[in-house]
């Protein structure tokens, strides 16, 4: 994603991971799953007028639940 601080958005998000207690490559893993996918649902809303680094920080809850649904689901 090319907006201006989505980069300090993905290291806050691997960064909170890793506090979390994941492994590196966990926390890398999963920040950037989380990321990209926070990213591909504003897509879908406002892909005309573009988005703002801390409306994807925004969408990183939803990202993860979805996750934890889709683990559920299993």
């Amino acid at each position: 994603m090319g907006v201006s601080g989505s980069g300090d958005v993905l290291a806050g998000s691997i960064t909170g991971l890793l506090a979390r207690g994941l492994s590196p490559v966990g926390a890398a893993c999963w920040g950037t799953w989380a990321h990209s996918h926070a990213g591909d649902r504003l897509a879908e809303r406002v892909f005309e007028t573009g988005f703002l680094a801390s409306e994807i920080a925004d969408e990183l809850t939803a990202s993860f639940a979805d996750a934890q649904r889709a683990s559920d689901q299993e």
